[in-house]
């Protein structure tokens, strides 16, 4: 439960209108925390809008994807709260940036995913992006590699990826980024926990398989 107080920030020409005030929200359990709004009553009193808030506008993320993410966390959280607010190129450009910084990274995590059959062929494309610096070429030597757990129904989401990063900036609208951050920030999503999900599974196999053949040479 918030309980409310109100500061006067600028002219108050009541009933004219005309103010910017700012409303404070103080915690009736701790009676400490609190939550400050800056708001504009127009001359009409016909809209009210917030221009400000303290603390700012903050957005929890799924504490594993925050655990892998590390240092880039603080970037993607960015894009998380563009995307909340309808900013589509502000999101889209926070998307593009973790995905650059993350994508070599990511791409070795991927290697002993791959299938067997498939491992040397990997391999050879994961140097060749060694040689490249832009993520598209990187995404595109190894897109058609996926091993099968990472494509669901069929669908390649470096594929996918790909062609989002590969729209840009500048020639799209804001509601079109807007839409493009939503897919890069679903697919990067996918592929971390995806990853994460499937070396989890694969140790406690292993680990699993392990005991059980030591309890059995034991016999």
């Amino acid at each position: 439960m918030f309980n409310k107080y109100v500061d006067e920030l600028g002219p108050w020409n009541a009933p004219c209108g005309n103010a910017r005030l700012r409303l404070k929200y103080k915690c009736q359990s701790c009676k400490d925390f609190t939550r400050e709004f800056s708001i504009y009553i127009s001359p009409e009193l016909d809209y009210v809008y917030k221009y400000g808030q303290y603390p700012e506008w903050e957005i929890k993320m799924d504490k594993n994807l925050e655990k892998t993410l590390g240092k880039h966390s603080k970037t993607f959280r960015k894009g998380l709260v563009c995307e909340s607010q309808g900013y589509g190129i502000g999101a889209f450009a926070y998307y593009r940036r973790i995905t650059e910084e993350i994508i070599d990274e990511l791409l070795d995590s991927i290697e002993e995913l791959i299938e067997e059959g498939h491992r040397a062929e990997y391999k050879e494309a994961l140097e060749k992006t060694k040689n490249t610096r832009v993520t598209q070429d990187k995404i595109n030597l190894v897109k058609d590699l996926l091993p099968t757990i990472l494509k669901p129904d069929g669908l390649n989401p470096f594929g996918v990826l790909h062609s989002e990063l590969s729209e840009g900036l500048h020639a799209e609208s804001d509601q079109d980024c807007l839409e493009n951050a939503t897919h890069v920030r679903t697919i990067l999503t996918f592929l971390i926990n995806q990853i994460i999900q499937s070396k989890e599974a694969a140790k406690n196999f292993s680990s699993s398989m392990k005991s059980i053949l030591e309890k059995k040479s034991k016999k």
